[in-house]
């Protein structure tokens, strides 16, 4: 498989990769990332048959702060456009996260995985019509993070993510692929 055809996987940071806690005693000051930060996220992360994208209001931050601490090697970043009330307006008109039209922009028709912990099935719905190519939208609960469940999803779906564009769903009622 050429880097061309390789899945994308669209890392969002914060809930993800920076669990928030379940309680404000577990919670941590935002900027103590680094006690919620778990190191072998990043093996994890690099041993997944596909390209690793940022895909985060961290933005380049991602690649000095938490790429280090994880072991990953600097990655790409989506580069987020100016919001204007128009497009924002759309958007929260049809419930669309505001990362969901770049983000299928960006992946140009390449298969890719997303994870994110504001995903909802509007985004799995208008990404399922506007991208040509397979997708897995995968939710992860922002109080604990992405953990061995999400690694076994992802590891399943990027194993043949062409015959992936609409399998059942695995996720108690919230549909997680597009």
């Amino acid at each position: 498989m050429t880097t061309e055809e390789r899945p994308l996987l669209f890392l969002d940071v914060d809930g993800p990769l920076l669990p928030f806690g379940i309680s404000p005693q577990s919670n941590p000051p935002p900027h103590s990332h680094s006690a919620r930060l778990r190191p072998e996220l990043g093996r994890h992360l690099a041993a997944l048959p596909c390209d690793l994208v940022w895909a985060t209001t961290w933005n380049e931050a991602a690649n000095t702060e938490i790429a280090p601490r994880l072991g990953l090697p600097h990655l790409p970043v989506v580069p987020w456009p100016d919001p204007s009330a128009d497009h924002q307006h759309e958007d929260q008109w049809f419930g669309l996260h505001w990362k969901t039209r770049t983000l299928v922009t960006w992946a140009a028709g390449r298969p890719f995985a997303w994870i994110d912990d504001e995903l909802t099935d509007s985004d799995r719905e208008w990404v399922a019509a506007q991208h040509p190519g397979p997708a897995l939208l995968h939710y992860v609960e922002a109080s604990r993070g992405l953990g061995d469940e999400d690694f076994t999803i992802l590891r399943e779906w990027l194993r043949r993510p062409n015959d992936n564009h609409a399998p059942p769903r695995s996720d108690g009622g919230k549909a997680q692929r597009a």
